[in-house]
């Protein structure tokens, strides 16, 4: 299938300032221009490095911000140079953080020139783009916090910026791992996490974020990327039992070759972790972790986006993509430049939406069978999906995805195929499946999909023998149990309509 025109119905809201959409800039005269705010430090703003209430913790005087710009104007000539340069204002952590992978990084793993390249020419670059921080950012970012249904947009080179700042590590209150700490709830943002990790999935992970700097330092990013939560209380979610609408509802399309960023102009799905960004800045190296080092934009909502409940979901629109990879996990590496050419809309967003949700983690792959968990699995989903969806009709654009929250999750591909398959009927929007390669599975889901279509399968009959399934003991297959489960359900019901009295 091919929706190549879909995002120009602009099913999507523009970028405009209201109560629920904090814009961080404004365009005067084809320039952008930061917004100017009041400086916010409590608990429903981001702590910025620039705020005048950073103050040193040894002092208690000396704002925090004249050690950072001290520090980082100075020339840094090695790695040796940039972990003293970080230790100068996270004095707290000197005896704590030993930076051993980003050492190796620059002095053993990764090419000799490049490494010389980066300190002599990029990262004068990145620091003054981490200094320039106060006067590209005026106004205060709030947290995105469970319950709220809310946007923030920036410019790409204030998210730079902001990027810059996670790479020196400046951001305040953001390295207490106690468990009273004011942001346990909020996945780490400095980057001193990735600099003390190890192994080469960490190392490769350090060429995609100093290909990032390589490229925004030499030609400043002009767009425009939206950071969007939703939430939908449960009782407010759809009561799956009664859903009327047919399963052939939307249209279907199942891709065994491609991958899910190759779906251009789709809503692309990132099998995100509840915290999110996952372990992008630990070992973690799977479909999260490798697009958000592709995509370095989506890190900045580490800074901001508290972990995600069970009927949330966070929408990204705009980001570009840096970087091509080869491999998975343990084999993945950065293989080289990429050029995003995809067009932009009227915000000035690339025409790229990527959507957040967790899937539930099933240690032993029996649990997921039950009516809580796909109860829970079909919210989620449908939370995500119905993302600025028009009521009746189809919305565009569709959705991408694939095996979510299968493999270390221990999800169901089969089951998870049905399971979105019903969100999206619900939230009308088409739906693109990708198997990553195995033909077996496309075939299985293609005709699944066929049966559900020509049995005229509604969301709430599959619900219901999806039910009768979980109760039984076999859960080995769920496919072969819902052919004959769904045939008996219809025998069943032409009995009960038999046996009603006729007028």
């Amino acid at each position: 299938m091919c929706y190549t025109d879909c995002w120009l119905a602009k099913d999507f809201p523009p970028v405009e300032p209201s109560e629920d959409h904090i814009v961080l800039f404004r365009i005067c005269n084809g320039q952008y221009i930061p917004n100017i705010g009041e400086d916010k430090w409590d608990k429903d703003h981001v702590k910025m490095p620039c705020s005048d209430r950073n103050i040193s913790k040894e002092t208690n005087e000396t704002k925090q911000w004249d050690v950072i710009v001290e520090a980082l104007s100075r020339k840094i000539k090695n790695s040796e140079d940039l972990a003293s340069a970080i230790l100068t204002y996270q004095t707290q952590f000197k005896d704590i953080w030993k930076f051993k992978a980003m050492h190796r990084f620059f002095n053993e793993y990764w090419d000799k020139n490049d490494s010389e390249y980066f300190f002599e020419n990029t990262l004068p670059k990145v620091a003054r783009l981490a200094l320039d921080l106060p006067e590209l950012i005026k106004s205060p970012i709030p947290l995105l916090k469970q319950g709220c249904n809310i946007s923030l947009s920036f410019t790409q080179l204030q998210l730079a910026s902001l990027l810059a700042n996670a790479f020196f590590c400046t951001f305040p209150e953001r390295n207490n791992k106690r468990r009273d700490s004011e942001y346990k709830t909020y996945p780490p943002v400095n980057f001193n996490v990735l600099y003390d990790g190890g192994g080469p999935k960490v190392m490769e992970k350090l060429k995609f974020i100093c290909h990032y700097f390589n490229r925004v330092c030499e030609v400043n990013p002009t767009g425009v990327v939206t950071f969007s939560r939703r939430h939908i209380p449960v009782d407010k979610c759809p009561d799956w039992a009664r859903v009327t609408l047919p399963m052939s509802t939307v249209p279907l399309g199942v891709d065994d070759s491609k991958l899910i960023e190759d779906a251009k102009y789709w809503i692309q799905m990132d099998f995100a972790n509840k915290y999110i960004g996952g372990g992008v800045l630990r070992r973690g190296a799977v479909q999260e972790e490798i697009r958000f080092v592709s995509n370095p934009e989506l890190m900045v909502s580490l800074l901001f986006t508290e972990v995600l409940s069970p009927t949330e979901a966070v929408m990204i629109i705009g980001t570009e993509r840096y970087s091509t990879h080869t491999g998975y996990s343990s084999t993945v590496k950065w293989s080289g430049n990429y050029i995003d050419e995809t067009p932009t809309d009227s915000s000035a967003r690339r025409q790229c939406a990527i959507l957040a949700l967790d899937a539930r983690r099933f240690p032993k792959p029996d649990e997921q069978y039950c009516k809580e968990m796909i109860d829970r699995e079909l919210n989620k989903a449908y939370v995500g999906f119905s993302f600025y969806s028009k009521a009746g009709g189809l919305s565009y654009p569709g959705i991408a995805t694939g095996n979510w929250g299968c493999g270390a999750f221990g999800g169901s591909a089969r089951l998870k195929s049905l399971l979105q398959i019903m969100a999206c009927v619900r939230a009308g929007r088409p739906i693109s499946y990708f198997t990553f390669n195995d033909v077996t599975l496309k075939n299985n889901i293609e005709h699944m999909y066929e049966f559900l279509r020509t049995n005229n399968v509604t969301v709430g009959d599959l619900y219901k023998c999806l039910m009768d399934f979980c109760e039984s003991e076999d859960h080995i297959s769920v496919f072969v149990n819902l052919y004959e489960n769904i045939e008996n359900y219809f025998n069943k019901q032409m009995s009960l309509d038999d046996n009603q009295p006729k007028t």
